[in-house]
């Protein structure tokens, strides 16, 4: 069975984040007082200055006139999963993305849904070869796509239920997709990150 992917590159195994981290940073936006409104107005802070690109392209499908629910799902799952990498590497394991790599990163998965799609018979399709690499995430993002496309009870919601736009949510997932697989790229081995002068003088 075809479970790896062809167009898109493996995963290194140090690049891998861990479920225990995504669901503290989860923890961490539903506070909703003004020291972590604070906190999450940094962090998306440093997410533009150490991510410019990458950054952009994120902006890019959120400034879409995108429903109303996918557009709140885009932004807690790019800043959820950025927070992430951050918190698991920090700023020395983590390289910048490039717009070449992000543009590489943007054709290696429209490459492998394509040929995906020519395989009849393939039972993986983009959501698998990615879950492959990036297992915790993956589950934690699929996990919150389902949730916001569950239809609300209206009794219990206090409101009337509303139709949610399927092809935004989708969007929104390949965002995160992309936003996953450029940042699991960039991620230095432990033994090559630089080290500060005081760690270079012990």
């Amino acid at each position: 069975m075809w479970a790896r992917g062809a167009a898109i590159r493996p995963v290194p195994r140090y690049a891998v984040v861990e479920r225990a981290t995504l669901d503290a940073i989860e923890r961490e936006l539903a506070d909703d007082s003004p020291r972590a409104r604070g906190e999450l107005d940094g962090a998306f802070c440093r997410f533009e200055a150490t991510q410019p690109h990458l950054a952009d392209s994120i902006s890019q499908v959120l400034a879409r006139p995108l429903d109303e629910t996918a557009l709140a799902l885009g932004y807690f799952l790019s800043i959820a999963v950025w927070l992430a990498f951050e918190r698991t590497f920090g700023d020395r394991r983590l390289r910048e993305v490039s717009s070449d790599a992000l543009k590489a990163t943007a054709d290696a998965i429209a490459l492998e849904e394509e040929l995906r799609a020519q395989s009849g018979a393939e039972p993986f399709d983009l959501d698998d070869v990615v879950s492959h690499e990036q297992p915790h995430v993956l589950s934690f993002v699929n996990e919150h796509i389902a949730a916001a496309l569950e239809p609300a009870d209206a009794a219990d919601a206090g409101r009337e239920s509303r139709d949610i736009d399927v092809d935004d949510v989708h969007a929104v997932y390949r965002a995160t997709v992309l936003l996953t697989l450029c940042l699991s790229h960039v991620v230095i081995p432990v033994g090559d990150a630089p080290r500060g002068h005081d760690e270079l003088l012990a």
